[in-house]
């Protein structure tokens, strides 16, 4: 005898799948979040990879366009996108720990996984903020 009840129009009715539920059904929290941004942020490491790649072949065509680039990572948009790869290294570094943690089997409590979560983005916010503000000060 099967597990499965019939519906009420008898056996052998087709019932309604259950959709998959997508991140519109979910109430969002904190963990939701920082899984999500653990994502992204390894995402952005990939265009930082490219920042860096791009310096090199300055660097390696010469002081004319080493001088360029420069001058497009110092403009305000370039700072801005440096920024956040700044951001995103340090959110990803902090998750990764987290995750390692994980990984021993320790954290897995709710309040701890949400308090794990916090510290992440503010550890990413603070020490974005730190190295902008040293690297300003000795740029001048």
């Amino acid at each position: 005898m099967s597990q499965l009840r019939a519906d009420a129009a008898g056996p052998g009715a087709v019932r309604a799948r259950p959709m998959s539920p997508f991140l519109g059904v979910w109430r969002w929290h904190v963990t939701m979040a920082a899984s999500i941004c653990t994502r992204v942020s390894g995402g952005a490491l990939y265009v930082g990879l490219l920042i860096v790649v791009g310096l090199a072949l300055s660097l390696a065509a010469g002081p004319d366009a080493y001088n360029r680039y420069a001058g497009l990572l110092g403009s305000p948009l370039g700072l801005l996108i440096l920024f956040g790869i700044t951001v995103a290294n340090f959110y990803h570094l902090a998750a990764g720990v987290r995750h390692l943690a994980f990984d021993s089997g320790k954290g897995f409590l709710p309040t701890t996984a949400n308090i794990t979560a916090w510290l992440c983005f503010a550890f990413a916010i603070v020490a974005s903020v730190t190295v902008f503000a040293i690297g300003l000060m000795l740029r001048a």
